[in-house]
């Protein structure tokens, strides 16, 4: 700076007595309910250090050089040429549902792979005929049971759709390795080589234990699968990523964004050292990670320098602790959405309000690096899958930010501001304070075991919900303005539902009934023997089970009947109470 950095901050005080005092005074006001930042919050403010170009290392500008990915087609993601995309997050009632659901999408344009969303049973590890989860199969994703479910839901991606030409996602954890083997298994069927096979696992099972819940097994042997599928998607699934950090399910856990950086990057990093102890180069697999979102909230400046401060703090761990050589080993791959609202900060209550907090999610996702993605749609928090009118709506919006607002003419727009570079760096450095208190308690692994970690976010959920209730975080229409002159909006509904009620309600008993014919029909001799040596290889630590799952799923071995078998070698995770 060319400018003397005390003299700043003296006039700053002659300022604060000259010009603030007088007006506190006039309205009876005892703090300035406004910050004013100057280059000397920043210091000497070193460019290259702390910003960079965009592409390039530390990456605090945007993880690539430019954007030129255009609004997506409805019910799909940005796109450009060479780009391989799965489409928006979907997935209901059971596997006929499914299927159907992205045969009408078809018809409407859509044309990118499936981006599953599985029911709780399927990511907890059971199947549909199970008593215990009755009235829960199919409710808030797919149910997936065995191969003929699979092979079902993919009956609607064949020709130009076929499986090497599309990217397929799914989102699960816990017992990701058994639904990456029926995909796999899938496949081989229908000729189709390993390596021809794009997609993305979520596969981000410590998330779960602190945030989320759908955890199975205890961290340890749980990081043991992180370790199986990491090992074969890198050895035989070369256009394959391989994970997608979920750190905005942290945040929205209750966490603040100091604890969403710093446990995020402490789970990225721990996926990363199981890659490396299993003798894996760190330039070869690290550039298949992939982030979902971090943070999510209506504090718009805080999230934009959210998402540079995460930039930075991935690219200094990649390149610092694990020596990588390769810059692609260093950024942070986001596929689509960067700053955001955070889905759980839409309301109920006068739900069309929330089509106001996307856009400004959206305006956030662009000026931070992104595409303006104006998400979610209005009427997240009513239900599974959103309306055609609701995402209409999104779509809508997120043009309107690009092609009328032009807001992604200018990668990081708000570099170098006083503020935002302080609050970027401020970010970083909570993060990090964090980050080593957790790796002084032996890293992220024992502080689940211990609880640490769970204690910190639900105290963090605590005081924001405590802020909520007493009126100091203001919520439009949930703590304030909502008296009788106020006015609830509705949206007429032009389309069915993309999720037919009809359906769902029939789903359970359907899914049961298929699942009961496939035990009946499947070789289940075969299937015994398969299920006794998944046991005998799991009680070898070094055995990767990856290739024993895809056997299990050609011979229709359920997911439960593979979940209980780890679960007797593996034990059960229960949680610390907190």
């Amino acid at each position: 700076m060319s400018e003397n950095l005390n003299e700043i901050r003296k006039r700053r005080k002659e300022w604060e007595e000259r010009s603030v005092k007088p007006a506190l005074k006039r309205f009876g006001v005892e703090k300035n309910p406004n910050k004013f930042y100057t280059p000397a919050e920043l210091g000497e403010f070193k460019f290259m250090e702390k910003v960079g170009f965009p592409g390039e290392y530390p990456f605090t500008a945007g993880p690539y050089p430019f954007n030129i990915t255009a609004p997506a087609p409805r019910r799909g993601l940005p796109t450009a040429p060479g780009l391989v995309r799965a489409a928006t997050y979907s997935g209901y009632g059971a596997a006929e549902n499914t299927r159907d659901y992205y045969k009408e999408m078809q018809k409407r344009g859509q044309k990118a792979g499936p981006n599953l969303a599985f029911d709780l049973p399927t990511q907890c590890g059971y199947d549909s005929d199970n008593p215990l989860v009755r009235g829960d199969v199919g409710k808030t994703g797919v149910a997936v049971d065995t191969l003929r479910d699979f092979e079902v839901i993919y009956e609607s991606f064949r020709g130009d759709l076929e499986l090497d030409r599309i990217a397929s996602n799914f989102t699960i954890n816990a017992p990701a390795n058994i639904i990456l083997a029926m995909y796999f298994a899938l496949a081989e069927k229908r000729n189709v080589p390993l390596d021809k096979l794009r997609g993305t696992p979520q596969n981000d099972i410590l998330k779960e234990y602190i945030a989320r819940g759908t955890y199975i097994f205890p961290p340890r042997p749980s990081m043991r699968m992180i370790r199986d599928s990491m090992v074969f998607l890198t050895e035989n699934c070369t256009h394959m990523n391989i994970n997608q950090l979920g750190g905005y399910h942290i945040r929205g856990a209750g966490g603040t964004r100091e604890q969403d950086l710093a446990y995020s990057s402490l789970i990225l990093s721990a996926y990363v050292q199981e890659g490396v102890n299993a003798g894996l180069d760190v330039d070869t697999f690290v550039p298949r990670f992939t982030v979902n979102a971090f943070g999510g909230s209506m504090e718009f400046f805080k999230e934009i320098a959210f998402q540079r401060a995460a930039r930075r703090v991935w690219a200094k761990i990649i390149r610092d602790k694990f020596h990588a050589k390769n810059e692609r080993s260093m950024l942070l791959r986001q596929p689509w959405e960067y700053a955001h609202i955070g889905p759980e900060n839409c309301t109920a209550q006068r739900v069309l309000n929330n089509l106001t907090r996307s856009v400004v999610g959206g305006i956030a996702s662009a000026l931070s690096g992104g595409q303006p993605i104006t998400y979610p749609p209005f009427d997240e928090p009513l239900g599974l899958g959103w309306s055609l009118e609701a995402s209409q709506l999104a779509e809508d919006a997120e043009r309107i930010l690009q092609y009328e607002a032009r807001l992604t003419e200018v990668t990081d727009p708000l570099a170098g501001s006083y503020y935002v570079e302080s609050l970027t760096d401020a970010i970083e450095n909570g993060a990090m304070a964090e980050s080593q208190k957790v790796e002084k308690m032996g890293g992220i692994v024992s502080a689940i075991e211990s609880g640490y970690v769970q204690a910190e976010i639900a105290k963090s959920a605590y005081e924001r919900q405590k802020r909520i209730e007493n009126g100091e975080d203001l919520v439009i229409g949930v703590n304030c303005f909502t008296g009788e002159s106020e006015l609830e909006v509705q949206v007429s509904r032009n389309v069915p539902h993309p999720y037919s009620p009809a359906k769902r309600t029939e789903a359970e008993r359907n899914q049961i009934k298929n699942l009961k014919e496939v035990k009946k029909t499947r070789n289940n001799r075969k299937v015994k023997q398969l299920l006794k040596e998944l046991e005998q290889k799991a009680r070898n630590e070094q055995e990767n089970l990856m290739p024993h799952f895809i056997e299990c799923a050609k011979e229709y071995a359920t997911l439960q009947e593979m979940c209980d078998v780890l679960r007797g070698v593996f034990g059960e995770y229960r949680p610390k109470s907190i």
